[in-house]
């Protein structure tokens, strides 16, 4: 598997050329194995969605992949899994309401460190999806960034399943507007835009994406 997700790799680069985002290898539906070959392939960012199974999962990596690669949380997190969360991955991508931000804030205190997150934003709108509204940052916004225990480092968004490229345009258009508004009216750089999958990427990158996380177009 190794030389395919070498193959993969190269072919993702030459889609999203001349940009070069962070590309965040999805491992959450493959075994250790894939971080291993994804890792070989010259990869360092991994992300997972479900907290107990990553755990076991980063903990039974080699000593040498687990200290030169950073680990992304990109599921939706309950506040009884934090803590958990806290202690094993650098980045928590969905971040998608100001409770959650504040316990993640107190428990990464707890344990003496900065957590580093990403504000999720349902800019599609969609009720099945976590999220803030875009209402919604703009009134929290003003307490999110005075949480001590956190470092907002940008926003994270989805597009709807199966979306046309006219969807994906207009949302990753709206986020990238979002970004600005909000560093200019809250004077607070938010230097990541983590957008963009399997189906979506090339998209993405055009429109200005730092994290791409790909996991089927990569491993399959």
């Amino acid at each position: 598997m190794d030389n395919k997700v070498r193959q993969n790799l190269l072919q993702i680069q030459e889609d999203i050329a001349p940009y070069k985002p962070n590309i965040i290898a999805v491992t959450k539906y493959f075994d250790g194995n894939a971080i291993i070959d994804a890792y070989n392939a010259g990869l360092r960012d991994f992300a997972e969605s479900r907290a107990v199974e990553a755990v076991k999962k980063i903990e039974n990596l080699p000593q040498e992949i687990r200290d030169n690669s950073r680990f992304h949380f990109i599921g939706h997190l309950q506040t009884n899994k934090v803590k958990k969360v806290i202690a094993n991955f650098d980045y928590i991508h969905s971040v998608d309401s100001a409770r959650l931000a504040q316990v993640i804030s107190d428990e990464a205190l707890n344990a003496g460190k900065i957590q580093n997150v990403l504000l999720e934003i349902n800019i599609a709108g969609e009720e099945q999806k976590y999220g803030f509204s875009e209402n919604e940052i703009f009134n929290e916004f003003t307490s999110l960034k005075e949480l001590a225990g956190i470092n907002i480092a940008g926003l994270m968004c989805m597009t709807p399943l199966g979306a046309a490229e006219k969807t994906q345009d207009e949302i990753f258009s709206e986020i990238v507007q979002l970004k600005k508004q909000l560093e200019e009216r809250f004077n607070y750089p938010l230097k990541e835009l983590s957008m963009g999958m399997s189906q979506d990427y090339k998209e993405a990158a055009k429109y200005g994406a730092t994290m791409l996380r790909i996991g089927r177009k990569l491993f399959n």
